[in-house]
């Protein structure tokens, strides 16, 4: 139960970027944001790619199954703005604005649920291609040296985005700002310069940041790579941060591992850990929602999950009741979420979760559960941010 497509190896292209413009940058003319053909997702727009059924099977331990519907908020008190995981096969280093499979795929599973909460906002970037990380790790040149840092033309798209969505959406309301993995690391980059200790500031409800190593102090909340953005403690909490990489608690990341630590090791810093399922830090139920026919981020050639014995499951996505719990566990040099499976082995219900990254058979330790990251704690977030627009208008901002 394992995705089994090269694609996903890589998509933690964060963990891989750095600082520093390149010829790539200079000779990208910036995009017309105003052209909603740059949006993957825009309010009251039918047909882009938030506009997706959500429909999900719940499965109870029992077996017993009934279908959950999904309904959008007509009217939603915030925004969301969605910066998308590595997920572009185009053959050069940065990818082309085109919508893609890919593209549409990311965003079903990651950020179409959040319609329910909040009206979506997700901008196309050209992002550092999956082709180019690939050819990275392993040294090879592609478009210029292989040590060379990746080009920022994605980072300077999405604040042109960011720009273009403050100056003509935006209207004083409050957003949340959601990413997974080199979304997370563009977003990181975008709080730093654009948000933290300047006006903008005051519109922030929130940042998911996941697959990702945010640093935090040890022992503390603010003061790594934020300046006065603390992590969050409480769902009606404002103006705070959720970061996380998870791994299975039975395989806790090795030595080799890319995410939950930090890229410069630090005795003062360690990487944020913040459980969607218990945000005052405890241990907590999580509510995934997994693809029914594991599909992730991208298109995987896998058959059905078979999530109960014998019966058939028509939705798209399937949510398990009780079958997931998660705590952070800190392990110098890793913070990171542990997930536990409470399989029943006598149960009729599924035993175990997709999400692996598997290659030539292998699981892939290093990279833990980071395919499903979002999925993982989906109905958790989703809350999450409904109580944090709760929150935003009782402060009447």
């Amino acid at each position: 139960m394992a995705f089994r497509t090269l694609a996903v190896v890589a998509i933690a292209a964060m963990a891989l970027l750095g600082g520093g413009a390149r010829a790539e940058d200079a000779a990208a003319a910036a995009n017309n944001y105003a052209d909603k053909a740059d949006w993957l997702c825009w309010p009251g727009r039918a047909g882009d790619a938030c506009d997706v059924d959500l429909a999900a099977t719940v499965v109870a331990g029992d077996g017993a199954m009934k279908v959950e519907r999904f309904k959008a908020d007509p009217h939603p008190a915030i925004d969301c703005f969605y910066v998308y995981p590595t997920v572009s096969t185009d053959p050069g280093v940065i990818s082309t604005m085109a919508v893609e499979l890919q593209e549409r795929r990311v965003v079903e599973q990651q950020f179409a649920r959040f319609a329910s909460v909040c009206r979506l906002y997700a901008p196309v970037y050209r992002q550092f291609t999956l082709t180019a990380l690939v050819a990275r790790m392993q040294g090879k040149p592609l478009g210029g040296a292989a040590g060379a840092a990746p080009p920022q033309t994605g980072y300077h798209d999405v604040v042109d985005a960011w720009n273009y969505y403050l100056a003509h959406e935006n209207h004083g309301r409050g957003v949340v700002l959601i990413g997974h993995s080199q979304g997370s690391g563009v977003l990181t980059q975008l709080i730093k310069n654009e948000i933290d200790g300047k006006p903008a500031q005051r519109l922030l409800v929130s940042a998911i940041l996941m697959g990702t190593s945010l640093a935090v102090p040890n022992g503390g909340d603010v003061g790594g790579d934020f300046k006065t953005v603390r992590l969050c403690h409480a769902s009606n909490q404002l103006g705070c941060v959720i970061a996380y990489a998870s791994y299975r608690d039975d395989s806790p990341p090795p030595a080799n591992a890319f995410l939950g630590r930090l890229r410069t090791p630090s005795g003062e810093l360690a990487a944020a850990c913040v459980n969607p399922a218990d945000l005052a830090g405890g241990s907590g139920e999580l509510k995934p929602y997994f693809a029914s026919r594991n599909e992730a981020i991208v298109a995987a050639a896998a058959p059905p999950t078979p999530w109960v014995a014998g019966k058939t499951v028509t939705t798209p996505f399937v949510t398990l009741p009780g079958m997931l719990t998660a705590h952070c566990v800190s392990a110098p040099p890793f913070t990171y979420l542990a997930i536990h499976v409470n399989a029943n082995p006598a149960g009729p219900r599924v035993k175990d979760i997709p999400g692996d990254v598997i290659i030539g058979g292998a699981v892939q330790k290093n990279w833990g559960l980071h395919l499903i990251d979002a999925n993982l704690a989906m109905g958790n977030l989703v809350a999450i941010v409904r109580d944090e627009g709760e929150a935003w208008v009782a402060a009447k901002r």
